[in-house]
Parts: C-alpha cells; sequence; structure tokens
C-alpha cells in the first residue's frame, strides 16, 4: 500500500497546543480563594487609579486631561481656544477610555458647567450646568476651551524635574503621576469618588481660607484650624449652618454632615418667592418635582405655581403664593419638606503613596506641604545642578581668555576633527564637556567682548550656587519659599466667599404648626386589609360598604384627621401613619389596601389596626399560647419619623387578638376548648419591652389555643359575670408582683 501523505503542521501548531494545555481539566478551587484572585485587581484598580483623588487633588482622568491641554499649549494666554473634539483626542493617547467619558470629565472642569469654585479650563459653547439635570451640554465638536489662567500653579515646575513622570498605556509617551500643585487644589474644588468598597466626596473650601490655613500650620502645628477656615464654600452659594462642633469633627475626622439651605428673596408686588442659590447636592428639577408632588398630596396648600426661570443670568426658581400665605413661613416648610435644604456628606477619603486614607483637613494640609517640600526640593535640586553645568563650561572659557590665539592656533593645526577637543584639553587642561563647548563657539564669537561679558556670569553663578545649597540645607527656607508662592496665589486668584452662613438662632428651629386640616372621620378596617376614612356627612348619605368577595369589616373607630395609626402586621411588624396620609373616600368604595399603601414586606399581611392621639393607654397582646402582655402605647412613640418598627409584640406564639384600652378594664377570653375566662387587665403590670412574652392569664388543656380575646362593654357586663376569675398571685405573692409570675391561678 501506498504510504499515506503526511500534513504537513503549521507553523504555530506548537503555541496552539500549548496554550490549550490543560484546558479540560477541572480544578477544585475555593470560592473565596477565586473571587480574590479574579475580583481583588480590578477592586485595586478602580480605588488606586480611578476613582480617589490623590494629593494633588486630581484622578488620573483629571491629570491626563489637564496635561495633555498643557503639552498642546492651551496655557499660553495668545493661544486661541482649540475644540474640544480635539483635546478630548489627544488625551486619549494618556487615557484609553472613550471619547465620551472623557469629554464629560473636561465638561465639569469648565467654567462653564459651574461645577467647581475655581474651575480649571475656560469654556466657550453650551456645557450645561451642574445644578440642572435636563440642561445638557453640547457636543464635542462644537465647544472650545482653554486652560485657565490658575492652571499656571498647576504646572509652573513641571518641567523642572519637580514630579515623577512614567510611560503612558502604549509606551509612546511620559505622563507624571501627579502635578506640582503650588497651593491645595485637593481642598479648594470638590472632588467625589465611588470606589470599590470606598467612596471619597471631599468639599470645596474658599481658596483664601485655604491657603492662610496651609500658612499658619506651617508655623504652628497646633494652629487652630476653625479660625482661619470658617467652612466649605459651594460654587452654586447657598446658606450653610454653621455648626461649630459639627466643623470641628470634619476638620478633625474628615467625616461628617455639612447642612446647606437655598438662598431666597420674595417679590411683594409678584406674591411671588425667588429662589436664587440652592445646595450643591442637589438639582432644580428635584426641587420642583418635590414641590409639586407635596401640593399634589396636599402637603403644601399655599403654592399657586412654580416655574424655572434660570436663564442666562442664572438661577432663578419662582414660586406663586396664594393670597395671605406668609413666605418665611413657607419657606421654612420648604427646608423641612423639600431638598431647598440638603446635606453633603463629607468622607475626605485620599490616597497617599497609593494608599486610602481618611484624614481631616490638618492631616491633609500636613500631607500636602510635604509634597510640596518635596517637589520645592526637586526643583531647587535641577536649578542647581543646571548653574552646576553652566559654571563648569565657563570656567573652560576663563582659561581661554588668557591665550585666545592659543586655542584657534591648536584648531587650525590640528589636521583631523575628530583630535580637535582631545588638543584643546591638552593644551588648556580642560575636560572633555568643556573642550566641547570652546569647540563648538562660532567664529564670530571668538572676540575678548564675547568671552569677557561671559566670563562675568561666573561670579553670579557662583553666588546663586550658593544660595540653592543652603535652601537644600535648611527646611526652614523651603517653607519660606512655599509661604511666598501661597502668598502670590492668594494675592492672584483668592476671591469673595459664596456660602454664607446662618446660625441656628436666626432661625425659628422650633416645631412647625401643624397646619393639616382637623375634622371628625370615621376609620373602618376590614379582614383583606382595607382601610376607609370617611367623614360622618359621607356616610350618612352613602349605602352598604363596598367589600370584596368574602371580605369583612373588622374594626371600626370615630376619631379625627389627625389620629395616628399603629398597623400591626402579622410578622411582629408596626407601620406607622396618620389619618390624614389617606384620602376621604366613600362607603361605595374599596378604599386603600394597607400592605401595599404603606410598603409591607412579602408575604405580609395586616393584623389589626390600633389608632392613638396622644400615645396614652396601653395594647394588650393575646397569644394562642394563653400568655398576654400589657404594653404602654408610649412604647410606639419615635421622636423621628420612622414608619416601620420591627419586634412591635412578640413572635414566640401567634398572635391571636391585639385590645386596646385607655384604662383597664374587663377582657373576655375563649380558648378552641369551650372555657371561657373574664378578668380585668389591672391583674397584669405593664411591660416597657415591646416584644415581652407576657404572663400566662388561662391555663389551657392540651392541644387546645386561646381562640379570641376582646374588651367587654360595659352593657355586657352582667351578662359575662360569672364567667369572672377568682384568681390570685400564684404562691400567694402581693397582687403588684402578679407581672412577674408565670400564671394566674383560676
Amino acid at each position: 500500500m501506498p504510504r499515506k501523505k503526511e500534513v504537513p503542521k503549521k507553523k504555530n501548531a506548537f503555541k496552539h497546543e500549548a496554550y490549550i494545555e490543560g484546558s479540560g481539566s477541572v480544578v477544585n478551587e475555593q470560592i473565596a480563594d477565586t473571587l480574590k484572585k479574579n475580583y481583588m485587581p480590578y477592586a485595586m484598580s478602580v480605588i488606586i487609579s480611578r476613582a480617589l483623588p490623590e494629593i494633588d487633588g486630581f484622578k488620573p482622568s483629571h491629570r491626563k486631561l489637564l496635561y495633555m491641554m498643557y503639552k498642546r499649549g492651551l496655557l499660553n494666554p495668545e493661544k486661541e481656544r482649540s475644540k474640544s473634539a480635539n483635546v478630548v483626542g489627544e488625551t486619549m493617547k494618556l487615557n484609553p477610555h472613550g471619547d465620551q467619558a472623557i469629554y464629560e470629565t473636561l465638561v465639569r472642569m469648565t467654567r462653564g458647567n459651574e461645577a467647581l469654585l475655581h474651575p480649571y479650563v475656560d469654556s466657550k459653547g453650551n456645557f450645561g450646568k451642574q445644578y440642572s439635570s435636563k440642561m445638557h451640554y453640547a457636543a464635542s465638536r462644537y465647544t472650545e476651551v482653554k486652560l485657565e489662567k490658575i492652571c499656571n500653579e498647576l504646572f509652573r515646575d513641571i518641567d523642572s524635574d519637580t514630579v515623577d513622570f512614567v510611560p503612558n498605556y502604549d509606551n509612546t509617551m511620559q505622563e507624571p503621576t501627579l502635578l506640582p500643585v503650588a497651593f491645595p487644589s485637593v481642598l479648594v474644588n470638590s472632588n467625589t469618588g465611588i470606589a470599590v468598597s470606598m467612596a471619597s466626596n471631599v468639599c470645596p473650601f474658599n481658596l483664601e481660607e485655604v491657603c492662610e490655613t496651609a500658612i499658619a500650620l506651617m508655623k504652628n502645628p497646633d494652629h487652630d484650624i476653625i479660625s482661619t477656615m470658617k467652612g466649605p464654600d459651594f460654587p452654586g452659594g447657598g446658606l450653610m449652618l454653621y455648626d461649630e462642633n459639627e466643623l470641628k469633627k470634619v476638620f478633625e475626622t474628615g467625616r461628617g454632615s455639612i447642612k446647606v439651605r437655598s438662598k431666597y428673596s420674595f417679590d411683594k408686588a409678584a406674591n411671588c418667592l425667588e429662589i436664587t442659590q440652592i445646595p450643591y447636592t442637589t438639582t432644580i428639577e428635584a426641587i420642583i418635582d418635590k414641590i409639586v408632588d407635596l401640593v399634589k398630596q396636599g402637603k403644601i396648600r399655599e403654592v399657586s405655581y412654580i416655574r424655572d426661570e434660570t436663564d442666562i443670568d442664572g438661577l432663578k426658581i419662582a414660586i406663586d403664593l396664594k393670597r395671605g400665605t406668609d413666605p418665611d413661613k413657607l419657606m421654612q416648610k420648604l427646608y423641612r419638606l423639600t431638598p431647598l435644604q440638603d446635606s453633603y456628606p463629607c468622607n475626605f477619603n485620599i490616597l497617599i503613596a497609593g494608599t486610602p486614607r481618611v484624614m481631616g483637613v490638618r492631616e491633609i494640609l500636613t500631607e500636602w506641604t510635604a509634597f510640596r517640600e518635596e517637589c520645592v526640593q526637586r526643583r531647587t535640586y535641577f536649578e542647581l545642578q543646571k548653574k552646576k553645568e553652566k559654571l563648569h563650561l565657563l570656567e573652560a572659557l576663563s582659561k581661554i581668555l588668557l591665550d585666545i590665539d592659543k586655542a584657534i592656533s591648536i584648531i587650525r593645526e590640528t589636521e583631523n576633527e575628530s583630535d580637535v577637543v582631545p588638543n584643546l584639553m591638552i593644551g588648556f587642561g580642560i575636560d572633555e564637556v568643556q573642550a566641547e563647548y570652546v569647540a563648538e563657539i562660532r567664529l564670530r564669537n571668538i572676540n575678548r567682548q564675547y568671552i569677557l561679558r561671559r566670563v562675568e556670569e561666573v561670579d553670579q553663578l557662583r553666588k546663586e550656587i550658593g544660595e540653592l545649597e543652603e535652601i537644600l540645607r535648611d527646611k526652614k527656607k523651603i517653607r519660606k519659599i512655599i509661604i511666598e508662592e501661597l502668598r502670590r496665589v492668594i494675592k492672584n486668584y483668592a476671591q469673595p466667599r459664596k456660602t454664607m452662613f446662618y446660625y441656628q438662632s436666626d432661625v425659628e428651629d422650633e416645631v412647625l404648626t401643624d397646619d393639616t386640616p382637623d375634622y371628625p372621620v370615621n376609620l373602618f378596617v376590614t379582614d383583606s386589609g382595607y382601610f376607609k376614612k370617611i367623614t360622618p356627612q359621607s356616610l350618612r348619605m352613602s349605602g352598604e360598604h363596598k367589600l370584596k368577595d368574602g371580605d369583612f369589616i373588622t374594626q371600626s373607630f370615630e376619631a379625627t384627621n389627625k389620629t395616628d395609626l399603629i398597623f400591626l402586621s402579622d410578622k411582629s411588624q408596626a407601620y406607622k401613619s396618620k389619618a390624614s396620609a389617606f384620602d376621604d373616600t366613600k362607603a361605595s368604595l374599596m378604599g386603600d389596601y394597607v400592605p401595599a399603601k404603606l410598603s409591607f414586606d412579602d408575604g405580609e399581611n395586616l393584623k389589626t389596626l390600633i389608632p392613638t392621639t396622644d400615645y396614652s393607654g396601653y395594647i394588650v397582646f393575646f397569644y394562642e399560647n394563653g400568655k398576654a402582655a400589657k404594653v404602654p402605647v408610649k412604647s410606639y412613640e419615635t421622636k423621628t419619623n420612622r414608619k416601620k418598627l420591627a419586634k412591635a409584640y412578640s413572635d414566640k406564639s401567634p398572635l391571636v387578638a391585639a385590645v386596646f384600652v385607655g384604662e383597664d378594664c374587663d377582657i373576655l377570653m375563649r380558648s378552641s376548648s369551650g372555657h371561657t375566662l373574664l378578668f380585668n387587665t389591672a391583674l397584669i403590670l405593664p411591660k416597657t419591652t415591646r416584644d415581652s412574652q407576657g404572663v400566662q392569664v388561662m391555663n389551657l388543656r392540651k392541644k387546645a389555643v386561646l381562640s379570641s380575646a376582646s374588651a367587654v362593654q360595659p352593657e355586657e357586663a352582667e351578662q359575662y359575670e360569672k364567667y369572672r376569675s377568682k384568681a390570685v398571685p400564684a404562691a400567694g405573692k402581693p397582687a403588684k408582683e402578679l407581672g412577674d409570675t408565670n400564671q394566674l391561678m383560676l
């Protein structure tokens, strides 16, 4: 048989086989190890290379963009603005992301967007507004940008070896790891970032106050920061609550909350409130939507119309008022209910040498000072080396000055060009660098006047070299230079504070009068969890209640529109609301489904309703195991507006009934075995703990459970008297200790 022809292997077959080797094997590995191996590199990349600012005040995306603008010469005041699209394209040489992400970064740094207290980018065109979610910026091909004048303080020393440079992602050019900022920009402009498992939120401070504080800390490390830094200064202005204790907490720990409210004026002629400054954390649309929603709910009745009048002159929200409305009282109400007053959460999480650290203002300025000292030291050393090199060359000219003709003769008589430098070295006793410099002097400069003029610089150079060496030896001189630069920054770029202060004593902080209308209502609860609030007039005119098939009314109360409602669920939770939160309805309607209205958990149903006006009285809980717990209604009162209370009652045994008693009364209990017990709630001591298991009130036979419990009405007292318990405290204990016993003796 003829041999089968062999098929030659492809050139990369070996590589391919090596690549797929072991691809079909199954490896057992702990899931924690797998997650750590696969997710940790991504998490660290987000933390270190994307989301958190460094001590120069910039994230990598900001720094790359500004540096490429600097390299394009856009800091030159004589140069025209460049199209944003060109800047974005250049930045992609350093930032391997999509152009849209880079452009969004550029937009936020522009003067037109108004997101920064001191913008870094001078802009022309529509860049949207930070305070509006609907004012979108134009495409990059339409807008133009260049660097603002303040960027001189970011790049002034960058070519003097002040910071380290690293290759970009494709190793085609170098980029700085930090910018040698001449002022603490990390605190001057706001910076927000969300990393993996951590975040950063640095609020902006006034430039002059930050620089003055940095100077004061360099002179005295124990300086009282709050004496020079009054508080944050937001680009949008607003009024900040001056809470000295909270400010000190932010300054010391880097964490805290700054409360800011809108600034307004009242146009009496138009009967209109004009909002001209809003908190930095909100937008015009969020404010308007919230006010409109409150008007629809009937919680604000003084507003007739609201509109956005923002134009080229700046932000303005106009609120038309109804006749007779007190504008100041309404604003206090709006501050409480809308984003017109908001809090800025501070979290000064900054990368220091690649490690995230949450720091207070003192520590941040100390770290910035150390960073700036290193920059000045490196710049000084760079200048020192340049001057030493220049002095070294001029010293060669000094030697040639003694005999210029000899130098010319050596050059003329040398046959080979390569021998000129060695012959000059031998002839004048100079090194190769000096000889190369002499050999490169142009023929027109080989005259006594030129050489004398250059030699005269030697003494000045030696003096400057001495000064630079002294600076490197003395840390105080370095700090003096930093202080002088900070003074220059204050002089050139300081601006008046935009965010003013208000004090707690200046504002009515008392509880605002509740203007919810109060009128009598009838409340109804059905077995399926439906709730109806009907006025007496409507109830008299109505017919039968409309209910779901098989549903029936289990509770009915006479109350008022201001009554507080405690809805108890079958999952031992209480949901608090008010009667005013429900719309008036009619008997011919189904009403509100409580689990949906109050956002019950999945599978959770309504058990009973307890109405109250002053949280007086008690709720007596009866459980299937025959126990009862008497809990004060006061236990369900909260200082905050919490809507949901967990552990509202014990879940050790199913709840049979919850009876509200204003004062002690008779209760009739029935068991599944046919036994009945009548007792007075005075026999049970109240428990302060809501989920108390209670005491054994009714002894039950095997497999029997408590089936019902209800309060006995006065007219029914005689009818049930025969069932009254002759209970006494167990073991003959005094009645006052009855609450501590396990059962009542029947």
